[in-house]
């Protein structure tokens, strides 16, 4: 459950991310990103992936999306997917922490 939970936040993190490192800013600086037991030193496996959205249930959050051929399901907080839908192109950024 904790690897869910860590794979959550980091899925929010990915979102979240998006606009913030286009414009040239750090996510240390993002707003929202001082969540409860998060600290960004002990993240491991960062990286950055380039998605097409397949599906988007925007009761839910779960979102559908496709890296070249790979296929994943990953979790938003159900307002941040406002204006997302399928076909939109965006960059998930990824992480995890270990117990």
């Amino acid at each position: 459950m904790r690897f869910t939970a860590s794979l959550a936040i980091a899925s929010v993190l990915a979102f979240a991310a998006t606009p913030v490192l286009a414009q040239g800013q750090n996510m240390d600086n993002m707003p929202g990103m001082n969540m409860p037991g998060m600290n960004m030193q002990n993240m491991l496996g960062m990286h950055m992936m380039a998605v097409t959205v397949t599906a988007v249930d925007a009761g839910t959050g779960v979102t559908d999306v496709d890296a070249g051929g790979l296929k994943l399901r990953v979790h938003f907080p159900p307002a941040s997917l406002v204006g997302i839908k399928a076909g939109d192109k965006i960059t998930l950024h990824l992480s995890f922490t270990k117990p």
